[in-house]
């Protein structure tokens, strides 16, 4: 499946693996944040760390009319403040898509499938 962009050029379809990619890096880089999670948890068993590569089972990406909405599954460290790392991950994932294909998000639905301590 692809997200479709109109240009006053054409037509640019992008893959919605390409987009996922691209919003967990983003997603990825904030403070707080261990890393992706499996969206199929209670299927995949416990909660693992995704890779890179496999960012696309931690993030659906949805096009409804000409609408974009994101929904990510991630994994917290303990001791940060939930809701703030939250925004924060809306915010950069929403500024990186704008910034890198030109898409505009409109929302980016965060989903914490578990909190890890991180090593000191």
């Amino acid at each position: 499946m692809s997200i479709e962009l109109k240009t006053k050029y054409g037509q640019i379809d992008i893959s919605t693996d390409v987009i996922a990619i691209i919003a967990g890096g983003a997603a990825i880089e904030n403070y707080g944040i261990i890393g992706m999670a499996s969206k199929n948890q209670i299927k995949d068993g416990i909660t693992e760390i995704l890779k890179k590569e496999n960012f696309k089972r931690g993030i659906i990406v949805r096009q409804e009319n000409d609408e974009v909405h994101i929904d990510m599954y991630i994994i917290v460290s303990y001791g940060t403040k939930i809701s703030e790392v939250a925004h924060n991950v809306q915010t950069k994932v929403k500024y990186t898509l704008s910034q890198t294909v030109g898409l505009a998000v409109d929302s980016v639905n965060i989903f914490v499938q578990g909190v890890r301590v991180t090593n000191p």
